[in-house]
């Protein structure tokens, strides 16, 4: 999971980053960050395109001449069952419409209007997929289970406006554009994962970026609970495991914890967006916070001091304790209690203090108790070692393409998460000169994270035996809302697309054009997103102003007039250059300057 790790070196101040966090950044090579504050811009209001949707959907045929205005008289109409995804759009438009939309039961299919149906939907959508027909009178998004509405409404949502995202009201006009999308996704299982171990994020954090990773049709989010050092959720049979474990985070700064009914109200947000969360409790390694809490959980009845660098791999419960177990059935009783989802994940990565005979008798122990509270198993891959029941996920985060005892366990019948760390693990450096992040898997810019296919990733593992896709997002140096933001957009979409879309649908030249038509959106919801310079990012009003410098020319060398106008922006070259065209190169010939 973060293995051959180095220590990070010296804490930071959490005041004087979060300071830094929020400036603009213009380092060669790496983007400018956007700031947080920056609101809809004029002419946001222009009609989107059923080319830019992300992820990109099955089907999307184009209706020329039968766009849909939204208007003030519009009203949204619900059948029993789809009433919440009904509120939901709701609210989500009258903020920045201003406009009333009641939501309505529909009687009969509606003549007018914006409906959300549970009935006549494509038989090929599922249970997650839906239908979506725009004409001038009407927008009918249909499916079979309010999941497939939920997602419909995504895609709605990136049909409008970029301004439909703004929290106070603007001018309009909110035109749809017409057509029909049917669409559904290739894995039922697309997660995000988020560390609030390493460092801790608020209620109010966490449930942000639930709403970002919703607009790319994520549907489970596994929470990182407990790690050396923090634990983070209330357990109310082992009170210090949050109030003492949890004091501290990452450099030596305060940390916190959920209250049960936090994490509850977490939970519940989460699913009122269709979202699944997945909790981890870390275990028999990863587990300082626990140890230093209580010195019974140790084999010499010490307890060691919390720590709060990020090395891996030193600590472990004691094996042969009936303690222990007494311990691990606790938590996972009270986690699973509080958790309606139908998974809760055993962690199990970097034992390496755990002697391989001793993590094996510890799992096979463990894993039955996670079954006798009605849950799946899930844990990072390292599990595949333990006599592993048929249901259980093991999530594979290495690097390589091959693993003996993950393919064994595909050939028992185990699906197999995938969260290969050098192409989906959202902390990973952009480049050397990004500021946040570690970079033990290698960089990360945008096309690596797209450039893989999760059903022929592993060698003997195939698409049928991929039980889904996540990207984790680990938070050594991530300190607040802004840098989780950073490192997860616009890497977190890509992800999202290999989940969702058809792989005959995979073409990075495409995606990067629909990825940049997210650039404004993302501005206006106020996400720090990194500016990568692969990707075209449109201006706030997709109509770029007047470019002073010269049209890019490829047969050009680039030694004294170095600036060039392409693709919308500015571009420098860093050294000498011909034929290379700006954005296309990972070595970064160019700096991206921004739009025109």
């Amino acid at each position: 999971m973060n293995s051959s790790r180095p220590p990070r070196a010296g804490s930071r101040s959490k005041q004087l980053v979060a300071i830094l966090s929020s400036l603009v950044l213009s380092v060669a090579g790496t983007g400018p960050a956007v700031r947080a504050d920056v609101g809809p811009a004029s002419g946001a209001a222009k009609v989107a395109s059923m080319q830019d949707i992300v992820p990109v959907p099955v089907t999307a045929e184009p209706a020329t001449g039968a766009d849909h205005t939204i208007t003030g008289d519009t009203a949204i109409y619900v059948q029993t069952g789809s009433a919440g995804v009904g509120d939901y759009l709701a609210a989500l438009l009258r903020r920045s419409t201003g406009y009333p939309l009641p939501v309505r039961s529909a009687t009969a299919t509606p003549t007018d209007g914006i409906s959300l149906l549970l009935t006549g939907a494509d038989q090929t959508v599922g249970s997650q997929g839906y239908q979506l027909n725009v004409t001038p009178s009407t927008v009918v998004i249909r499916a079979n289970q309010p999941a497939g509405l939920f997602a419909g409404v995504q895609t709605l949502r990136q049909l409008l406006p970029a301004a439909v995202e703004s929290t106070t009201t603007q001018p309009g006009p909110w035109q749809i554009p017409g057509g029909r999308v049917v669409d559904y996704p290739r894995f039922a299982y697309r997660g995000a994962h988020l560390d609030v171990a390493r460092h801790f994020f608020t209620v109010d954090e966490v449930k942000r970026y639930v709403d970002e990773i919703a607009l790319y049709k994520i549907n489970y989010l596994h929470l990182h609970l407990t790690d050396d050092q923090g634990w983070r959720i209330q357990i109310n049979s082992w009170p210090r495991l949050a109030t003492y474990g949890g004091e501290l985070e990452v450099g030596g700064t305060p940390g916190g914890y959920y209250t049960q009914d936090q994490y509850k109200d977490i939970v519940a947000y989460a699913q009122s967006r269709h979202i699944t969360v997945v909790p981890e409790i870390d275990m028999p390694g990863h587990t300082n916070a626990a140890l230093a809490s209580y010195a019974e959980l140790n084999c010499n009845n010490v307890a060691p001091p919390r720590r709060t660098d990020i090395q891996v791999g030193y600590s472990s419960l004691c094996i042969n304790k009936d303690i222990t177990y007494k311990f691990v059935a606790d938590v996972i009783r009270e986690v699973a209690a509080l958790t309606p989802g139908p998974y809760l994940h055993i962690g199990g990565d970097e034992a390496s203090a755990t002697p391989q005979k001793d993590y094996v008798t510890f799992l096979n122990k463990v894993l039955p108790m996670v079954q006798e509270q009605g849950k799946i198993a899930m844990g990072w891959h390292d599990i595949v070692d333990a006599t592993l029941p048929t249901s259980a996920v093991p999530q594979y985060w290495q690097t390589g393409t091959s693993h003996a005892g993950v393919q064994a366990a595909a050939r028992r019948g185990n699906k197999i998460l995938m969260s290969p760390a050098n192409k989906s693990y959202l902390d990973m450096k952009y480049n050397s000169s990004t500021r946040l992040g570690l970079s033990w898997a290698g960089y990360i810019e945008v096309q690596t994270a797209y450039e893989w296919n999760p059903g022929t990733h592993m060698t003997g593992v195939t698409e049928s035996q991929v039980f889904g896709v996540e990207a984790p997002l680990w938070s050594e140096t991530l300190l607040n809302i802004a840098d989780i933001e950073y490192m997860a957009f616009p890497r977190l979409p890509a992800i999202a697309e290999l989940a969702w879309s058809p792989q005959s649908t995979h073409n990075w030249n495409a995606f990067r054009q629909r990825l940049g038509a997210q650039g404004p959106r993302w501005q206006v919801m106020g996400v720090n997103f990194y500016r990568s310079s692969q990707v075209p990012w449109r201006t706030d009003n997709n109509n770029p102003g007047k470019c002073t410098e010269p049209e890019w020319d490829g047969t050009a060398t680039y030694v004294g007039g170095d600036k060039v106008s392409y693709n919308d922006h500015t571009w420098t070259a860093r050294w000498w250059t011909r034929g290379d065209a700006p954005g296309n190169n990972p070595q970064d010939v160019w700096t991206d300057n921004g739009p025109c």
